[in-house]
C-alpha cells in the first residue's frame, strides 16, 4: 500500500466541511489513504513555499510563487460573491494614511489586495483569531477579518472597507473574488495526482449532498468553531456547489488576479490558470 497522502488544510469550517467526508469514509478513495493535517492558512502558505505537503490548501494570491513545484487543483475552492474579508476599525475613528493594520499573513490573497490598495499602510501579521481584539485594544488602527470572524465582531468596531470592493475596483464588475484553493505536489506521479483530484472532487460533492448530516457530525465532534445558523450561513458563502470544481467564470477571475499581480511586479511572468491545472486529457488517454 502506498504511503498516506498528506492532505493539509486549515481548521476553518469550510475546509473541515470539504475534506471530512473523506475522513469519515463517505468517499471511495481508490485504495489511497489520507493523513489530515490542520494548520492555519498562512502556515500552510509558508509550508507550501518549502514544498512540505503532498496536497495543501493555499491562498490563491501566493500560487505564482510555488507554480513550479505545485499544480493547482480544480476543487475545494473558495470565492467571494459580493462578500469577503473586511477591513475593520474602531467606530468613529479616521484612519491616517500610514495606519497600522493587522493582517492574517503576508501571503494571503486578502493581504495582496490590501497592500495594492493601501500601499502606505503599515502591516503587522498575526493569527487571524487575534486581529479583532488587537483592534479593540488599540494595538493596531485597523485589521482585516477573515473566515468566520467576518460574521460577528465586537460592537465597538465598524467596517472601513470591504476587500470585495477593492477587488471590484481592481478587477472590474462581474468576477467572483478568488480567495483560496488546493495545490498538489508536481513530484507525485500524474496518474496518482489525477486520482487524488477526483477523490477530492467526490468529497466536496458528497459533503454538499449530505450537508445537514455532515454539519451535525462536525458540531457533535466539536470539529468546528461555529455552529447552528452561523455555520450554515458561513458554509453557504464559502463551501457550496460553487466549491466542487472550478467554473469558467472562476478561472477568468483567477486569470485577472494573476494579471493584476504581474502588472504590479509581484511575480516575474504572466500566468494563465489553465496552464497550471492537472491535464485532464491524460485521463482520457488512459481510458481508451
Amino acid at each position: 500500500m502506498p504511503n498516506p497522502i498528506q492532505l493539509a488544510h486549515s481548521p476553518d469550517a469550510d475546509d473541515i466541511f470539504m475534506y471530512y467526508a473523506i475522513k469519515f469514509g463517505w468517499v471511495d478513495t481508490k485504495g489511497l489513504t489520507f493523513e489530515n493535517i490542520g494548520l492555519d492558512i498562512e502556515t500552510l502558505n509558508v509550508e507550501a513555499l518549502k514544498g512540505t505537503y503532498d496536497v495543501s490548501a493555499i491562498s490563491f494570491g501566493m500560487y505564482p510563487l510555488i507554480k513550479d513545484d505545485y499544480a493547482l487543483l480544480r476543487t475545494a475552492v473558495s470565492f467571494g460573491e459580493g462578500y469577503g474579508p473586511k477591513l475593520i476599525k474602531r467606530k468613529g475613528e479616521k484612519l491616517k494614511r500610514r495606519f497600522k493594520v493587522a493582517l492574517s499573513g503576508r501571503y494571503t490573497t486578502n493581504a495582496m489586495l490590501f497592500r495594492l490598495y493601501y500601499p502606505e499602510a503599515r502591516p503587522v501579521y498575526m493569527d487571524f483569531l487575534e486581529i479583532e481584539q488587537a483592534v479593540v485594544n488599540g494595538d493596531v488602527d485597523a485589521g482585516v477579518l477573515i473566515h468566520e470572524s467576518i460574521l460577528d465582531f465586537d460592537e465597538s468596531l465598524e467596517v472601513e472597507k470591504e476587500i470585495w470592493d477593492i477587488w471590484v475596483e481592481l478587477a472590474g464588475e462581474g468576477l467572483p473574488l478568488p480567495l483560496g484553493g488546493m495545490a498538489i505536489r508536481r513530484s507525485l506521479p500524474l496518474n496518482r495526482a489525477i486520482d487524488i483530484e477526483n477523490i477530492l472532487i467526490d468529497g466536496v460533492k458528497v459533503a454538499n449532498a449530505r450537508k445537514e448530516e455532515l454539519c451535525t457530525k462536525l458540531e457533535n465532534e466539536k470539529l468546528v468553531r461555529i455552529s447552528d445558523a452561523m455555520l450554515t450561513k458561513y458554509l453557504d458563502m464559502y463551501a457550496s456547489e460553487e466549491s466542487v470544481e472550478l467554473s469558467p467564470l472562476q478561472l477568468k477571475a483567477l486569470d485577472k488576479l494573476y494579471e493584476i499581480g504581474f502588472e504590479h511586479g509581484m511575480w516575474e511572468c504572466p500566468i494563465k490558470t489553465e496552464d497550471y491545472l492537472i491535464p485532464k486529457e491524460y485521463s482520457n488517454l488512459r481510458s481508451k
